[in-house]
């Protein structure tokens, strides 16, 4: 059975035909006509459940979608939903970090918890969804550590750990990371409903 990731990243394509072995995973390049879905909830699961269903409804197939961020305790959980564009321009990691690293300059390190959380959904093209959920929780450190991953992974340091998780490997981070977490706990779900569809 054929479904639809929606994103155009080769990398998340990747990751979810390792977690969903026996499926055909294909991105949204196979579908030029399907355009960027706007992310106008207000929760993780409001986002990915309208990504997955635009999908699914354009496409004709069930469709995966996802939406995650990072959640600063001292920040009231923000910038959440917000974490892509939360010094106003999409996708400017340098940007948003070096805006959060300003709003937290002055808190305790002790104070710095902070949780990356990840929603991930599964519709199908009548209408059917499931949402699963990961969470990764850390401390940020304010200091900039590490090369690998992006957005904020520089910053956060696992609970349990000592490095951030931009100084982990590929294979470690997808061993603990909200976004693992989340479409493991989808697995299941996926099969349970698309083979039955």
């Amino acid at each position: 059975m054929k479904i639809v990731l929606a994103t155009r990243n080769p990398g998340k394509i990747a990751e979810l035909r390792r977690i969903l072995a026996g499926f055909d995973i294909v991105g949204l390049e196979e579908f030029p006509s399907i355009g960027e879905v706007a992310e106008t909830g207000v929760t993780f699961e409001e986002n990915a459940l309208l990504k997955a269903h635009a999908v699914a409804e354009g496409s004709g197939l069930p469709a995966v979608a996802d939406d995650s961020g990072l959640c600063v305790d001292v920040l009231g959980g923000m910038p959440g939903v917000f974490s892509a564009r939360w010094s106003g321009r999409h996708g400017d990691d340098q940007a948003n970090l070096s805006l959060l690293l300003a709003q937290v300059a002055d808190v305790p390190a002790e104070r710095l918890t902070a949780h990356f959380a990840c929603a991930a959904a599964l519709a199908l093209p009548s209408g059917e969804s499931r949402v699963a959920e990961g969470v990764l929780p850390g401390r940020l450190v304010t200091t900039p550590r590490g090369t690998n991953g992006f957005g904020y992974d520089p910053i956060l340091v696992p609970d349990g750990e000592s490095r951030t998780t931009a100084e982990m490997s590929a294979e470690e981070k997808d061993a603990i990371s909200h976004r693992g977490r989340a479409f493991r706990a989808l697995a299941p779900l996926v099969r349970e409903l698309v083979t039955t569809a």
